[in-house]
């Protein structure tokens, strides 16, 4: 992978085709722009406090409490998907999401393929920069894959069931009255 990525990746942010004005750079040595960058996560350590550079976390990163504390006010963070096969990223969108609370931008870069964007906006990712051979318009198509899922998600933390018990306590109740 080149060390630089360009923006012509296909960008989807919170379901919507979006410009992509951040620079994703994967290597520590690489030139970095004047503009928004998202780095290797021991170079964002080192500009701490700057707004204009956002972490970017390898799929083998361990998420700690002390991590997610410091990435609490990062502008965003991407999680890279080296291969389209490694859930990892799945679980640390979760855990920044469900377990520590962040609420800002999460993105998933990296080998990041139309079957997986209904998934990863399930597990809270809303910024989504899909391998450079991949259809945005399929993408679109793909985020309304189903109309409902079954499993508690960051998205829909309700599980199926219960909706449509409670649907039923309702309908009973009505009935009755």
């Amino acid at each position: 992978m080149p060390d630089q990525a360009t923006n012509a990746r296909p960008f989807i942010f919170q379901g919507r085709p979006a410009e992509d004005r951040w620079t994703l750079i994967r290597e520590p040595e690489a030139a970095l722009p004047d503009g928004p960058a998202i780095v290797p996560l021991a170079l964002w350590r080192e500009q701490a406090g700057n707004q204009q550079r956002a972490p970017l976390l390898g799929s083998d990163t361990e998420l700690t409490p002390e991590l997610a504390a410091e990435l609490a006010d990062a502008p965003l963070i991407a999680i890279d998907f080296p291969k389209f096969t490694d859930g990892r990223g799945y679980s640390m969108a979760r855990l920044l999401r469900e377990r520590f609370g962040y609420a800002g931008e999460i993105r998933a870069v990296g080998d990041v393929l139309v079957d997986q964007v209904f998934f990863l906006t399930r597990c809270g990712f809303d910024a989504l920069s899909l391998r450079e051979d991949q259809w945005l318009e399929d993408a679109l198509q793909a985020l309304n894959a189903f109309s409902r899922a079954y499993q508690p998600a960051v998205d829909e933390p309700e599980p199926l069931f219960r909706h449509r018990l409670r649907e039923a306590v309702r309908e009973a109740e009505a009935s009755m009255a």
